[in-house]
């Protein structure tokens, strides 16, 4: 069977960039997207999209076209990301697919329920409530949709807000949407090749630390006092990304940039360890696993050339 599109997936700091970059110029490919921050504009260097010199050596696509202003779901993507494949495959290129937000491999590979639009008002009030940290969200959840609060933790407040403004929004609750027919999945069986970037631990630490004190030397702080200038609500996802909060609270001067600095690479490694987590859980055998770049490249590139061979 024909491969139809290349899927990297892996903690950030992993490799991913150059690993897409590699397979683009071997298969004549096209990069795309598949990180939930880096869709947005105006957080180039905090959310570590590629640089000038690494966009120059193939097509990349779904960076930094969103408006932190804009909401942003797994649908939008999975919309924008099927446009994307068909016009790199109507050019005779191959769509490769990096990033690190598992919930857009999901529904690439799975489908989404259909769970419909919440009123924005709704979501604005919720979303309000949960980055204020109130505690009757959750009380709120178990008595509309005991079955998802089961699942949620009190203290997961933006998880408890998407399920309340759910059922506000629509009248049922989110454990019903969910048991709804999925959409139809963009890609399945063999028709692509996906690998999972495991660095070692060790390794991936260094990186992180590494790679953030470079974005600040670059312009990391300018570009937080930039966005921070806009004046979006803190509700926003955009607002979420690791280092904007640390970098903003130096900007306002209650911590040190060192401080910031030290606090943004906690966090960054603490998320890689739960991306590494999520994706040993969901991704199944049909995925490849690479520590290394090199390995990685001849893993996908084996199953490429012989899927194409077929």
């Amino acid at each position: 069977m024909t491969v139809r599109a290349i899927l990297i997936a892996g903690p950030t700091a992993s490799g991913k960039t150059e690993l897409a970059l590699r397979l683009a110029e071997r298969f004549g490919g096209e990069v795309v997207n598949a990180d939930s921050m880096q869709v947005y504009a105006g957080l180039r260097l905090i959310t570590a999209r590629p640089n000038d010199g690494e966009t120059a050596r193939a097509p990349h696509h779904l960076f930094g076209h969103v408006d932190p202003a804009d909401g942003y779901s797994v649908a939008h993507w999975l919309a924008d990301a099927e446009r994307s494949m068909r016009a790199i495959a109507g050019r005779g290129g191959l769509p490769i697919l990096a990033g690190g937000t598992g919930l857009y491999f999901n529904g690439l590979l799975k489908g989404l329920n259909a769970v419909p639009p919440v009123d924005p008002g709704i979501r604005a009030e919720l979303r309000e409530r949960a980055a204020a940290g109130d505690d009757g969200l959750f009380l709120e959840l178990e008595a509309a949709d005991p079955q998802t609060a089961s699942k949620l933790r009190p203290g997961d407040t933006q998880r408890v807000a998407r399920a309340l403004e759910v059922v506000r929004s629509t009248g049922r609750p989110l454990s019903w949407w969910q048991a709804q027919p999925t959409s139809r999945p963009l890609l399945s069986g063999g028709d692509y090749a996906g690998v999972v970037l495991e660095p070692e631990r060790a390794v991936l630490r260094e990186r992180i630390a590494a790679r953030f004190r470079a974005m600040v030397a670059q312009g990391a702080l300018e570009e937080a006092a930039d966005f921070m200038a806009r004046g979006l609500p803190a509700v926003r996802p955009a607002m979420r990304a690791i280092g904007m909060g640390e970098l903003s609270a130096h900007l306002r001067g209650e911590i040190s940039l060192e401080a910031a600095m030290a606090l943004a690479i906690t966090a960054t490694q603490q998320y890689a360890k739960r991306q590494s987590t999520w994706f040993r859980n969901q991704f199944g055998v049909e995925w490849l696993r690479a520590d290394r770049l090199e390995s990685a490249v001849q893993c996908v590139g084996a199953k490429v050339d012989g899927g194409n061979s077929v």
